[in-house]
């Protein structure tokens, strides 16, 4: 099976007060396309700097990042934004919504960004799918923070990335909405064939993927799991 995501070498250092603190250690990983891969560790064990670095949200210190067989270590923004823009979506613990945008233009925004004819059409599709066909119009601060992460989720497919990161996708929801909006995750995921990467510290999300990597002091401990859905 194809590679999508490799990271060689991977480390990011930064400097404190109280002198350089490494957060990443030689990190090594790959990950094919279609696969399933949750990223789990501790809090402060360097989870969310991984993600930063393998979305090109952030650059390392040293080693390389290749997705899609683009080296983003050797890109600047402009051109890490564009690899984002064309192969990549994004789910946040925190949603990310913009409050001035209604729940359709948040969803309908990257499409347009993008270029992407039928983009109101596709926004309210996805929205339907997540089920907030009635909550269209409704703003940010109108939803619940489920339905916030079901506007996340439609955003984040309905631009067909090849290649999803979730960073604590359920971490802001209580038990039972967490579970909904996981369920809704990994059924689309399913169905659109898309790489997952997911950031967590929840046994029963990271279980449902088909691979675990766990981070321990930024350093990358290896452990198998068969994916549960």
């Amino acid at each position: 099976m194809a590679t999508i995501l490799q990271a060689r070498d991977l480390s990011k250092t930064v400097t404190t007060a109280a002198g350089d603190l490494t957060i990443l250690k030689d990190i090594n990983l790959s990950v094919d396309k279609g696969e399933s891969l949750a990223i789990t560790g501790a809090s402060g064990s360097g989870k969310s700097t991984l993600l930063g670095l393998l979305a090109g949200l952030d650059v390392p210190t040293s080693g390389q990042v290749l997705l899609a067989d683009e080296d983003l270590s050797a890109l600047d923004e402009e051109g890490r934004a564009r690899v984002r823009a064309e192969r990549v979506g994004f789910v946040f613990q925190s949603f990310q919504l913009l409050p001035g945008l209604t729940a359709l233009e948040n969803v309908m925004l990257p499409l347009e960004l993008s270029g992407k004819a039928g983009a109101r059409q596709q926004a309210q599709d996805y929205l339907a799918r997540v089920g907030l066909a009635e909550r269209l119009e409704h703003y940010p601060p109108q939803l619940s923070g489920g339905e916030q992460q079901r506007v996340a989720i439609a955003r984040a497919f309905a631009c067909a990335p090849e290649i999803l990161f979730a960073d604590e996708p359920t971490g802001n929801l209580d038990s039972a909405t967490g579970k909904t909006i996981s369920d809704l995750l990994f059924g689309l995921n399913a169905e659109a064939d898309t790489t997952l990467v997911l950031i967590t510290h929840e046994d029963r999300l990271a279980n449902r993927c088909a691979r675990q990597l766990q981070l321990a002091a930024g350093e990358l401990l290896i452990s198998a799991s068969a994916a549960v859905q």
